[in-house]
């Protein structure tokens, strides 16, 4: 009975061992959230000067702008992903959790994104589309807070904070073209910064 009380006793301090690396262990992908938040954000950027026609050409090319920049996007996370297969950290309970999250926001988004597109369709009311950015950002937050909630560092968790509180603020500007400046400098801060401090925090054998 004692050995087996011991050998119980031993299983559980490794399991907590195994759970207190995995916590330690830095979050991955660094390089995924950076080229997302520029090609979107670069995307914000043209999506204005075309609404103001700083950029002079026809309002038609919007979706296939978009449809670009997420194809974009796409390539570059397979290219990333398969660098960060099999890397150190990469199994840890909260690296899977955060690629779990944004596994999860980008399949929202998606069908959020192709249901809007049904409702501007049907309604011919483009301002629909203005709301997009606070439900980007919200959806955003939520994955930061996986995040912040699986590592001990509280940066990550301000990050999730400013997320929501951007996606509120978009609010203010809906019907108005600056909303899209406001929503590429909410990318490039809440996406493209936060990115590059994950990926100076990686392995160096990662980068």
């Amino acid at each position: 009975m004692n050995d087996q009380i011991q050998t119980l006793k031993d299983d559980i301090a490794f399991m907590r061992a195994m759970a207190e690396e995995g916590r330690s262990a830095p979050l991955l992908g660094g390089a995924v959230l950076t080229s997302a938040g520029v090609v979107y954000a670069l995307a914000s950027l043209a999506q204005w000067a075309v609404l103001t026609q700083t950029v002079a050409v026809s309002y038609k090319v919007l979706p296939y702008m978009w449809l670009a920049a997420m194809l974009i996007s796409m390539t570059l996370l397979a290219v990333f992903k398969r660098r960060l297969a099999g890397a150190p950290g990469s199994a840890s309970p909260a690296n899977r959790a955060a690629r779990f999250a944004w596994k999860g926001v980008g399949q929202a988004i998606f069908a959020i994104g192709a249901a809007m597109f049904i409702a501007v369709w049907k309604t011919q009311d483009y301002n629909l589309i203005n709301f997009s950015p606070s439900i980007v950002l919200a959806l955003y937050g939520v994955a930061w807070t996986v995040g912040g909630l699986m590592i001990p560092a509280s940066w990550v968790r301000f990050v999730a904070w400013g997320a929501f509180a951007a996606a509120v603020l978009m609010a203010l500007l809906i019907g108005d073209v600056k909303v899209w400046l406001a929503y590429a400098a909410a990318l490039l801060l809440l996406t493209a910064v936060p990115g590059v401090v994950l990926m100076r925090q990686e392995p160096s054998d990662v980068i």
